[in-house]
């Protein structure tokens, strides 16, 4: 099992921001093709990510492609799936039908293109009501997915919720995807992005509360993220004699 504390988005579109991003300590980098990219520049954008996928770099390589029912997701993922590539991030996933006909796709792409099959991962994200009360369904996903992630920008939106520095209003939607992921099998989920740059504090209360819930690790959207991230998604030294007792 990879270790998955934080996952850092890069915009696609920015070359010298995916080339930093890249050699940076996060877990994984999501090169970003949808919400960061306009759409005058989704498709020549595709391109870019492409290669940066076959380049050095020090964490693993996911793209989070545009959502489902997009005239782009499908061009995305053709675009990307390759070599490098080592996994897709898909957006506003509401129905697990949506889940098992990207995970066709990336099966066929897959053989067509000479790669082991099932090796690239798929991490939906649950971002809208809709997608929130089926959740059990969607845990119970393709195997290429192995864990889900929270979104709670858009989920805010969605649910006409007022985001807050606390966050007891996400209460409800992390503890139901955590128990979904239990249920299912999954590994534990990925947290919501914490939107506050520069506020490290509230990064951090923001990130000990999911991992309470039972989360593995947490989005990120800035560089500054990822060391309090990893920090708190660390086991202590006294969680480890524990477990070594």
């Amino acid at each position: 099992m990879s270790v998955f504390r934080s996952l850092l988005f890069a915009p696609g579109n920015h070359s010298r921001k995916v080339e930093k991003a890249l050699t940076l300590d996060a877990d994984a980098v999501i090169l970003d093709l949808e919400d960061a990219v306009a759409v005058s520049e989704k498709i020549a954008t595709r391109e870019v990510v492409a290669q940066a996928l076959i380049g050095p770099r020090r964490s693993k390589g996911y793209v989070r492609v545009n959502a489902y029912d997009t005239l782009y997701c499908f061009g995305d993922i053709q675009a990307v799936v390759s070599h490098g590539l080592d996994g897709i991030v898909l957006p506003k996933v509401e129905t697990p039908d949506q889940l098992s006909t990207i995970d066709w796709l990336i099966t066929q792409l897959e053989r067509d293109r000479g790669l082991d099959a099932g090796m690239i991962d798929l991490i939906p994200i649950i971002e809208t009501g809709k997608g929130l009360a089926v959740v059990e369904n969607i845990a119970h996903a393709p195997q290429r997915v192995r864990r889900l992630s929270f979104g709670a920008g858009d989920f805010s939106l969605d649910m006409n919720i007022r985001w807050t520095m606390e966050e007891h209003e996400l209460d409800y939607a992390r503890a139901k995807i955590a128990t979904a992921s239990r249920a299912a099998r999954l590994e534990s989920p990925q947290d919501t992005v914490f939107i506050h740059l520069g506020v490290l504090e509230g990064l951090r209360s923001s990130s000990e509360r999911a991992r309470n819930f039972g989360f593995q690790g947490k989005l990120c959207i800035h560089p500054e993220q990822i060391e309090p991230v990893n920090q708190v998604f660390s086991p202590s030294s006294e969680e480890i004699k524990q477990a070594q007792k």
